[in-house]
């Protein structure tokens, strides 16, 4: 996408855009799992601690990842190949700063009903199913924090949870209105500039998000804003 960008042509070949929308799906599906394993980590984490190391051992994180990386390709080969069996007029001009599954769908010279139907299951599969397992982890996640008698404790429990939570808000958030809107109301201005975000910003602010979190960088980020005086 960004080679795509800085061309002053502004073209990609129909390989390169099978190619980039396997991939941007690929890792967006397996994104989306990921969050969803994330969030029953953070279940495990407040509401089950004594049994974390047993319930997220490295077998069961290794089976987990493993899982979402395979949901993902799985996914992504049935959209790509849905979308590429159609065939496409001559103009074949994308409204849009990468391939995506809707513009193309937009481009092609048949009736697009039945891929609008594949596109939406998955859409559903991939956002609604991980988006109620948080939402139920986060309901017992808060429900197990406002037992906690110390404020410390709760303030620790809720620090745990914001910057998955800021995450997930965003990137279903934004992937939910682009995927899961009726077809009759597809604005592809609007599309693109939330594409933005969840493409570009949201990967931005992860390293940020996460490693604010981690004690060691807060140390090192403010060691580098007030460095100390040298002493003579």
């Amino acid at each position: 996408m960004l080679s795509d960008l800085l061309n002053p042509y502004h073209t990609i070949a129909f390989r390169d855009c099978v190619v980039q929308i396997f991939f941007y799906l690929t890792f967006g599906i397996n994104n989306c799992f990921l969050l969803m394993v994330m969030g029953y980590d953070r279940y495990v984490a407040i509401c089950n601690p004594l049994r974390y190391s047993v319930l997220m051992g490295r077998k069961a994180c290794v089976h987990l990842a493993s899982g979402s990386v395979a949901i993902g390709l799985g996914m992504a080969i049935v959209q790509v190949t849905s979308v590429f069996s159609l065939p496409f007029c001559d103009a074949f001009i994308i409204p849009h700063f990468f391939c995506d599954v809707r513009p193309l769908l937009k481009l092609a010279c048949t009736d697009t009903t039945v891929n609008e139907i594949i596109n939406f299951v998955v859409s559903v599969c991939v956002l609604i199913i991980p988006m109620g397992v948080v939402f139920i982890s986060y309901v017992v996640i808060i429900s197990t924090i406002l037992k906690i008698a110390s404020a410390e404790g709760r303030k620790k429990a809720f620090a745990t949870c914001a910057s998955h939570l800021t995450v997930v808000i965003i990137h279903y958030g934004c992937t939910a209105i682009i995927y899961l809107k009726p077809k009759s109301q597809n604005l592809l201005g609007q599309d693109r500039l939330i594409s933005v975000t969840y493409t570009l910003i949201t990967p931005l602010l992860n390293p940020l998000v996460y490693s604010l979190r981690n004690k060691e960088v807060k140390d090192a980020l403010r060691r580098a804003i007030w460095p100390k005086p040298i002493s003579s």
